[in-house]
């Protein structure tokens, strides 16, 4: 699970500012401005880490439009996907996006003020895709090798995939996800979701609650 989180606090430094620019911004040189622009802000006002709305309202409006989360739930379901409807497709989509974004927002916590180095990459005008390498390190002096899986859209480059270590986040969703769709099928992996998500948010509301005013 460290690895997941280490992936998603990488995921989490693609966010960039909601200006529109005129060219397409490199994908190496997209992820090192935001690291600066994300931690910027959490450095600037600390109490958004603490502050679980804030947060996901942080997640949503910074992070989201730079993942392509059709792509990424395509990838975990498998060849599943090619036989379920539209509906279900998009069912899929919502709930894995929201399980991610909930996941996201353990990161600032768990891994607080990382110093991220990330690797210059080379492009052809037509490459479509490629890898951009970062080196995250930690409390402790660790150092994690984070690759980010990036693809050229009309809407500039997008991540679909996060490898920390050799680990596929996509991968690692993949498994538990074909061992539920054998057991119940497409629905059942759909509900499966929908009640981790609920649980997850339940959770939360309920350690909300707790907090001394």
């Amino acid at each position: 699970m460290n690895k997941i989180y280490l992936s998603l606090l990488c995921a989490l430094m693609l966010a960039v500012s909601s200006i529109a620019k005129a060219e397409l911004t490199a994908p190496d040189v997209l992820i090192r401005d935001t690291v600066h622009d994300v931690m910027e802000i959490v450095n600037y006002d600390s109490s958004i880490v603490s502050n679980q709305k804030r947060l996901l309202g942080l997640v949503e409006a910074k992070i989201l439009p730079h993942f392509d989360f059709e792509r990424m739930t395509k990838l975990a379901v498998g060849r599943a996907w090619r036989t379920t409807t539209d509906e279900q497709k998009q069912a899929l989509t919502i709930e894995f996006r929201t399980l991610l974004v909930r996941t996201y927002t353990k990161v600032f916590v768990t891994y607080p003020n990382p110093k991220v180095d990330v690797k210059p990459v080379k492009l052809d005008a037509d490459t479509t895709e490629t890898t951009v390498r970062n080196l995250i390190r930690i409390t402790g002096g660790k150092v994690v090798t984070v690759d980010y899986e990036m693809e050229k859209t009309s809407a500039g480059w997008k991540a679909f995939d996060v490898t920390v270590e050799g680990v596929s986040l996509v991968t690692s969703y993949r498994g538990s996800f074909a061992d539920q769709i054998q057991q119940s099928g497409i629905d059942g992996l759909i509900k499966a979701l929908n009640d981790m998500n609920h649980d997850a948010a339940s959770h939360s509301e309920a350690q909300k609650k707790a907090q001394p005013n």
